[in-house]
Parts: C-alpha cells; sequence; structure tokens
C-alpha cells in the first residue's frame, strides 16, 4: 500500500515538474517582443525597384504607388472609403506592371504597448493586403510586414502627429 501511495506521488510529482517546465518555456517565448523588419533581399528574392532607372510613365506609376498612404482611425484597422479608392489605383498599377511586388508596411501611433502596436500594425497591413487580392492582385505578389510604433512618420504627441502615424506605407520590388 505504502509502494503505491509513493509511486503516485511519484507520478504526480514529475507531472507537475513537467507542466510548470513548459510553462515557463512559453511564458518566456511570450515575454520575447515581436519583432518585424523590412525584408532584406536574399539571393533569388525580388530587389527594391530601382526608381531612377523607370521611364516617366512607369516612374509616374512608381510614386503613385509607393507616395500614397492610407491612414486609419485611433485602435482601428478597417478600411475607410478614401482608403479603398488609394488601394483601387494601386491595385490597377499592380495590373499593369505584372512584373512588380509591394510590401505592405502597417504603422501605429505611440499608444498602446510595443507588442499590442505590432499587432494592430498587422492587422492594418492585413486589411490592405486582403482588400488588394479581392481586386485581383495576386497574394504571391504582396508581402506585409507590421512596424507598430518603431517607424513613426511625425515625432511628437498630439492628436495631429498620431494621425500621421496610424498609416499603411508601400514598398516596391520587382
Amino acid at each position: 500500500m505504502r509502494t503505491r501511495f509513493l509511486v503516485g506521488m511519484a507520478v504526480i510529482l514529475a507531472m507537475m515538474l513537467a507542466v510548470s517546465g513548459c510553462a515557463k518555456t512559453q511564458k518566456d517565448a511570450a515575454e520575447q517582443p515581436l519583432s518585424f523588419s523590412t525584408p532584406e533581399p536574399q539571393a533569388g528574392e525580388p530587389a527594391m525597384v530601382d526608381s531612377a532607372a523607370l521611364d516617366a510613365e512607369a516612374q509616374k506609376a512608381f510614386d503613385a504607388l509607393t507616395v500614397n498612404k492610407i491612414y486609419f482611425d485611433f485602435d482601428k484597422f478597417d478600411l475607410k472609403d478614401e482608403s479603398k479608392e488609394v488601394l483601387k489605383a494601386k491595385a490597377e498599377i499592380l495590373k499593369k506592371y505584372g512584373d512588380w511586388k509591394m510590401l505592405v508596411e502597417g504603422h501605429c501611433d505611440e499608444r498602446g504597448t510595443e507588442e499590442y502596436n505590432l499587432a494592430l500594425g498587422e492587422r492594418r497591413a492585413r486589411a490592405a493586403y486582403e482588400y488588394l487580392v479581392v481586386l485581383g492582385v495576386p497574394s504571391s505578389r504582396l508581402k506585409i510586414v507590421s512596424f507598430g510604433e518603431e517607424k513613426p512618420a511625425v515625432e511628437g504627441s498630439g492628436e495631429a502627429a498620431w494621425a500621421k502615424n496610424r498609416r499603411d506605407e508601400f514598398k516596391v520590388f520587382k
């Protein structure tokens, strides 16, 4: 009887150690900040389009893809009507220039935790990505990345600065 009790206690103790070890590993992983960055082209991957080498028509198209940003309301990732119009124009350009690919960068203002803003930036980038796919741009030509609050367009605190920082930006690759 005593042997059964000791074996049972040993099994329970082993299970508790296994569970606590797993929980610590998960906690450590969860405490690691998410980090996203603009992907550097690797061998065999597309490189950024060299805008200096484009003809006038292609330069105008390139500028329309990269200069026009879209903006979001506080703590939102849904597309405004004016953002949809900007994305429609981008989709038409991407259809015309079939060898161009686009990176959608999601950004946030400084409010919120770093982790929360990285997730919100990703949702903002994904909203633009998904709308472009609905408009007929192949998903294979699109990538997303979130910078959260890491790369503000405007320094400072206050609604005027925050409104400029809640955005998606676009980069073009070949």
